[in-house]
């Protein structure tokens, strides 16, 4: 057996990746992936865009380039900023990277050294604890309020647990589908900024509000030591993988070191790609067909949810996003519910790999961006039929 670095043995695999393989069969209906409708991706406007890239700068598409990125989507993120968050961004100081799922794993690079604590929403996104725990971090758990972080929580880690990294996502968060109000992205701040610890927003949901305000970005009352994670995967394409780390004079030199270790750059040819079908196209009326669809089947998942499910099981009523998070009555297993779940041929994420203390048995994850509104009620209506069979156990009691 080859002698793996020791760093791998406590890495674990991606939960949600293992499920879509069980998944894969045709006859499921599946709730559990993260992803985006591939209805609402837009093909034709992109093919046009890589027709034009070939067409004027063909060579220089199919060329290395620089590692920072390239300056036209660079320059372009930074006027969104400015223009949907009121942010001045100087677009030197954005780096693109391959999806935020590598400026996760760059910031790590950057950042941390084995032992050192990283504070974590409970629960937290999956992608993030698995990319950062490569680098052999202690976690520390802060549970999720309806509003927002448990700010004692926060504290006490950042002051007892000395937390050097708190990692969240602010809006219509995964797995959660939770959004913190504007008391408590001040008071993440506060606290950070108090204990000099470094914060790393990743909003990949923002843009998909179909309710309520749009919010300051967490980063916006920081002092420093914050960094702004984007993508283009909720609002263009997945397949691009194409995101951004927003970052200072400091760390962004490290974080381009790490990334010409890594991969050189992302694709030049995608990146222009992108860049032209930005400049050509309405992005905001594609993003308001988005939120049209995704709010209309969130609000019938909600529906049925409501009509069908034992009135005992509790679901969050998200403002955005792509996920409901359900909550079971205590002594029951989600796991023990997928189980039964997948022989009605329906399929969640059971919510307890979202929790870094073990906790979260009882909770699960539901997808509504990526299913038709006739597979919601359908498969909903399969779900309350296992839930039902498990609440009929007697290891299984009713809060």
């Amino acid at each position: 057996m080859p002698a793996f670095a020791k760093r791998m043995l406590q890495v674990r695999r991606s939960f949600i990746r293992e499920i879509l393989k069980v998944t894969a069969d045709p006859s499921i209906i599946s709730f559990a992936g993260g992803l985006p409708k591939p209805d609402l991706f837009p093909t034709g406007p992109m093919a046009e865009a890589a027709a034009s890239v070939l067409a004027e700068s063909g060579p220089a598409a199919l060329q290395y380039s620089v590692t920072e990125g390239e300056p036209a989507l660079r320059q372009w993120i930074a006027r969104r900023y400015r223009e949907k968050k009121g942010l001045d961004i100087d677009w030197q100081h954005i780096l693109i990277t391959n999806g935020s799922q590598q400026s996760l794993d760059l910031l790590g690079k950057v950042f941390l050294d084995p032992g050192d604590v990283v504070a974590v929403e409970m629960p937290g996104y999956i992608g993030a604890i698995q990319a950062f725990s490569v680098f052999e971090p202690t976690f520390a758990g802060v549970p999720l309020l309806p509003h927002g972080p448990d700010i004692e929580a926060l504290t006490a880690a950042l002051s007892r647990k000395k937390a050097k990294v708190f990692y969240a996502v602010p809006n219509f968060q995964n797995p959660s589908g939770l959004t913190y109000d504007l008391a408590a992205r001040q008071a993440v701040a506060k606290a950070l900024d108090a204990a000099d610890a470094i914060l790393v927003e990743d909003d990949p949901y923002g843009e998909l509000r179909f309710s309520g305000e749009s919010l300051p970005m967490v980063s916006s009352f920081m002092q420093g030591n914050a960094y702004m994670l984007g993508t283009f995967s909720k609002i263009a394409a997945p397949g691009l993988r194409l995101g951004w780390v927003v970052a200072d004079e400091a760390a962004l030199p490290k974080l381009v070191t790490a990334k010409q270790a890594s991969d050189l750059h992302c694709s030049t040819l995608v990146q222009r790609i992108l860049a032209r079908y930005l400049a050509t196209n309405d992005l905001d009326a594609h993003i308001a067909i988005i939120r049209g669809v995704y709010k209309a089947q969130r609000d019938i998942m909600l529906e049925r949810i409501r009509a069908e499910f034992p009135p005992e099981v509790a679901c969050t009523e998200p403002e955005g996003g792509m996920f409901l998070w359900i909550t079971l009555p205590e002594g029951c297993s989600a796991f023990a519910l997928f189980d039964l779940c997948i022989r009605e041929k329906v399929a969640f994420v059971p919510g307890e790999p979202f929790f870094v203390d073990g906790s979260g048995q009882r909770t699960m994850r539901l997808n509504f961006s990526n299913a038709d509104p006739e597979h919601i009620v359908e498969g909903i209506a399969r779900m309350a039929k296992a839930i039902k069979v498990l609440l009929a156990k007697p290891t299984c009691v009713a809060a």
